[in-house]
């Protein structure tokens, strides 16, 4: 007979400071059941072990582990292990900045959705979240995702496609541009110049090949660099150059010079020449 697995309750929660998000949970439950219950913001869920089976509006439905479920507010549902192992998931609870009551129907008829686009997204969002600093890439990778939930939940009211607008991302460049330090949330710049978040990014990604928070932290390792070579210790130039701190500037650093902003900045020893 096998050994029965040890009940296991893990859980990390915490409230960031990204527009939209209630709360980020992230669990590993090995027997825990919820009971039904109801929750005020909208629950979209990813399981990334084993799975889970819970009833909404009396209609029993799963989460395989390529599956982003979408749980509308105030609709009750419950939650249960549907493998012998439990399930671990990441939660995020979202206002209705993103997704509005006009889902709410469609994802109680739908609330798994199988789209391998959508799952990437989501699973980059909590990434973000986990690192401070990182805010920028989460706004955008949440509007993106909101804009996928409608056009998979809406597709005959969602199917027209972005038109180019290089205007509109000249105009986000420049303000990236002029605030590299201090940084700019999505939900700013998207008031100053006007448009929807969503548009904004599609906007500046199609024009320059590159997504906004790409384009701001190439900036500041830009900046990071001329500072390191004069001579500026790690710790200082990054927050000189508007990372959140050391940490943050390495892992930028190294993604795009290659290399830690201490190695960078070592100067090359000199051989005595042999005569």
């Amino acid at each position: 007979m096998a050994a029965k697995t040890a009940s296991r309750q893990e859980v990390t929660a915490w409230r960031p400071a990204v527009p939209g998000v209630v709360e980020v949970f992230h669990a590993h439950f090995t027997e825990y059941a919820y009971p039904m219950h109801v929750h005020e913001a909208w629950t979209l869920l990813i399981v990334d072990d084993g799975a889970v089976r819970y009833d909404l509006d009396r209609h029993e439905h799963g989460t395989p582990g390529d599956t982003v479920s979408l749980l509308p507010p105030h609709v009750p549902h419950n939650g249960s292990p549907a493998t012998p192992d439990g399930f671990r998931k990441r939660v995020l609870y979202l206002d209705d900045t993103h997704l509005t009551d006009d889902l709410i129907g469609p994802a109680v008829d739908g609330p798994d959705l199988r789209d391998p686009v959508l799952r990437l997204r989501v699973g980059q969002l909590h990434t973000a979240l986990t690192r401070p600093g990182e805010e920028l890439e989460a706004e955008s990778r949440l509007t993106l995702i909101g804009d996928r939930v409608r056009a998979l939940l809406r597709p005959r009211l969602d199917a027209q496609p972005s038109r180019p607008d290089p205007a509109l991302a000249r105009r986000l460049r420049e303000l990236l541009d002029e605030r590299v330090v201090e940084g700019l949330s999505l939900e700013a710049a998207a008031g100053l110049v006007q448009a929807h978040p969503a548009h904004l990014v599609r906007a500046f990604s199609g024009a320059y090949g590159i997504a906004p928070h790409q384009y701001l932290n190439s900036r500041r390792v830009d900046r990071a660099r001329r500072l390191l070579l004069e001579g500026r210790p790690p710790g200082d130039v990054a927050a000189a150059t508007g990372f959140f701190d050391q940490s943050h500037l390495t892992r930028h650093f190294r993604k795009l010079v290659g290399v830690t902003p201490g190695r960078y900045a070592r100067k090359p020893s000199v051989k005595p020449s042999v005569r």
